[in-house]
């Protein structure tokens, strides 16, 4: 049987009937009869175990897995504090789901909790690729992914991403089965008779020169060069927002800092090009707080980037997938892309999501934003991103 995959989406408020309603728009696209895994994201003003039961009450008991989302998308349509799932069947790929806990106090363990019952061989499904979905508001990002390849091995690749509650920055939830949990990690194992296609791009581009690191802790940024990091960072993006009527020194709301701090992200070179990182949020103190941790010594930029930047990497990130796929049938394409570019682009987000769906003409996808994509090749040994959009294609 080739894979099917098809995806729902719904902006029904009900929290029940848009589950449902989602569900069987995915089973109306040629799905259901034999469900083996779900995918699912929706926003945080839902009920999510209702949620969950609408979409349970039209497909078969069904491996599920999924977090909430700032937003979600599929081939159809791009909605706000909705529902959007993916029905997945397949018989050249197998799905093993766990889910761990507390991570904070121990991300190992909670790897392991969640991994405990993935096998580290399938006859006659030779690669290995994982999903991981994490609360986005713990600052593990980074850590819960380099645990997951030590722990699964290196001949696991790695996608997924941070929950995310609309730029709310309360509570972020992640979904296994009947578990729906914060401080949680839930991890799908795909076991595959062709390796999955994993690709990544941002759009951010250097606005200062190189800083340095002088006091961090964890997810939290004290100093920049010996000063408080909020106050370098206003110094560097102050001309940048009076072009679009802010001023900086003006704004002392934190919800509202927020949401422009998230235009201008840190950038960490890597070789080439750089890893960014997301600041969700400053403190009293000045501090920042970020999705990851940050490290003394280390040299950051601060970024900044365009409508058009973040259009562009969009789609540099969905033909890059097309052309790895290397002229092999795609069942479907699961797109991780950070709130930020939403933010960025406002009304525009859609034409960032357009930009992919013309590559994947045709193509059944599946996305939504979150607060840090997850991207990781055999061989790689940093996997955490923000400001990105991260493309994993099941390919048939």
């Amino acid at each position: 049987m080739p894979t099917t995959f098809v995806t729902g989406i719904s902006n029904i408020q009900d929290s029940y009937s848009a589950g449902q309603a989602a569900a069987k728009m995915a089973v109306a696209k040629g799905g259901g009869e034999k469900v083996d895994l779900i995918l699912l994201f929706a926003g945080v003003n839902h009920h999510l175990n209702q949620v969950k039961e609408g979409v349970l009450s039209v497909t078969n008991k069904a491996l599920l897995i999924g977090c909430t989302s700032a937003g979600e998308f599929n081939e159809d349509e791009v909605i706000t504090d909705g529902v959007v799932c993916a029905l997945i069947s397949s018989d050249t790929h197998k799905f093993f789901t766990g889910m761990g806990t507390h991570v904070t106090y121990n991300e190992a363990q909670a790897i392991h909790d969640a991994t405990k019952d993935f096998p580290a061989y399938v006859e006659g499904y030779p690669y290995r690729s994982a999903m991981i979905f994490l609360d986005g508001l713990i600052g593990k990002g980074e850590e819960v992914v380099l645990t997951s390849h030590s722990i699964l091995g290196a001949d696991v690749k790695f996608a997924g991403a941070a929950a995310a509650d609309n730029l709310k920055f309360k509570e972020t939830l992640v979904f296994c089965g009947d578990r729906i949990l914060p401080n949680a990690v839930a991890m799908c194992l795909l076991a595959s008779k062709h390796p999955v296609v994993i690709t990544v791009k941002h759009g951010h581009k250097p606005l200062s020169p190189a800083l340095t690191v002088t006091k961090a802790k964890d997810n939290i940024l004290y100093e920049i060069a010996g000063e408080p990091a909020f106050e370098v960072w206003k110094r560097y993006v102050r001309d940048d927002l009076k072009k679009d009527g802010y001023d900086i020194d003006q704004i002392s709301d934190p919800e509202e800092i927020s949401k422009l701090l998230v235009k201008y992200e840190a950038g960490f070179m890597t070789g080439v090009d750089y890893k960014v990182r997301f600041p969700s949020s400053c403190n009293k103190d000045g501090s920042i707080n970020f999705s990851c941790s940050i490290f003394e010594g280390t040299a950051l930029k601060i970024m900044s980037s365009t409508e058009e930047d973040q259009i562009q990497s969009a789609r540099i990130a969905a033909e890059r997938a097309a052309l790895a796929a290397n002229g092999k049938k795609i069942a479907g394409a699961v797109i991780f892309d950070c709130a930020c570019r939403e933010t960025i682009l406002k009304e525009k987000f859609s034409l960032a999501v357009n930009e992919m769906r013309k590559v994947f003409k045709g193509i059944p996808l599946i996305g939504f934003e979150t607060y840090g994509e997850i991207a990781m090749e055999i061989g790689q040994l940093s996997g955490f991103h923000n400001t990105t959009t991260v493309i994993m294609l099941i390919l048939d």
